[in-house]
């Protein structure tokens, strides 16, 4: 447990957190209908406090801080570096938000302090999920409100689902990964997340489908835009790992399969892709 968290504070720190930085504006524009979502079924009011946890280049926490409005405040945490960096450099000054590089689910954090915890993608990758949740509930008012959205399973989800399937034959396979080890598609299992939030401490507990259509390649043409979403996947996620050590001849063949799967999603100068996610809400019990 210990080593997975120092391996995935070295990686955001390093080519992790650097190619994100360098894709953020695409990815933010992924996520967004999902993190919008999510805001929603947190809703927000003016004055209100919150920790966005996992806040990447702070897309969540500026949609947060327009909501609470001045007289709020949104505190956002993320384990990279080059990610914190970026939104701090993105956030007006005005902004009612401020960004902490930590990890939330061992930081000191204000007993008590927050009406909402709210997370974009940014609360699948704990080493003991239940500990992370009940030391995160530490920080929010009795009686206060948690929101986010995680992704659901792989095989739902395009991002991952094509790419790794177009390689399937080219690749060797690798053992499947434990669908509880830490990773995006760890919560996919509603049950588990019920479970995690229960032993934590929360109430209330309600975990509903949010399915969405984004565009994850784009360009002028039809085909610039496949061009895109290749290059894009293998420089960010699942793929680009995977090919990590192989010879030009492999990846050049994993290439033109992607493209092919890329080829039969709709769009004219973007490559739509489906994501499936989960929008849970809870509340802390309170005192």
């Amino acid at each position: 447990m210990a080593q997975h968290n120092a391996d995935r504070v070295a990686g955001w720190n390093d080519q992790s957190g650097e190619r994100w930085v360098a894709h953020q504006a695409r990815l933010d524009a992924i996520a967004a209908v999902f993190g919008q979502a999510a805001i929603e079924a947190a809703a927000p009011a003016a004055g209100e406090r919150v920790l966005d946890v996992g806040c990447g280049a702070g897309a969540s926490s500026l949609a947060l801080a327009a909501r609470v409005g001045a007289g709020g405040q949104v505190l956002g945490v993320d384990i990279s570096e080059p990610l914190i960096g970026r939104a701090r450099a993105l956030a007006p000054r005005d902004a009612p938000v401020l960004f902490r590089l930590a990890d939330a689910s061992s930081a000191e954090l204000p007993e008590g302090a927050f009406d909402i915890l709210f997370s974009r993608f940014g609360v699948m990758f704990f080493g003991d999920p239940t500990g992370a949740f009940a030391h995160m509930r530490r920080a929010l008012k009795p009686g206060g409100r948690v929101a986010f959205v995680c992704w659901r399973g792989a095989a739902e989800n395009d991002w991952m689902r094509l790419p790794m399937g177009a390689i399937n034959g080219i690749v060797p396979p690798t053992a499947p990964p434990d669908p509880e080890a830490p990773g995006p598609f760890s919560f996919g299992d509603q049950g588990r997340v019920a479970r995690i939030l229960t032993a934590a401490g929360f109430t209330d507990i309600a975990i509903a489908p949010f399915d969405a259509s984004v565009p994850f390649g784009e360009g002028a043409t039809r085909d610039a835009a496949i061009d895109d979403a290749v290059k894009m996947t293998f420089e960010v996620g699942p793929l680009s790992r995977a090919l990590v050590d192989q010879p030009d001849e492999i990846r050049a063949r994993a290439s033109a399969a992607v493209r092919a799967a890329f080829a039969g999603r709709a769009g004219e100068r973007s490559v739509m892709i489906n994501g499936a996610t989960w929008v849970v809400t809870a509340r802390n019990r309170a005192s």
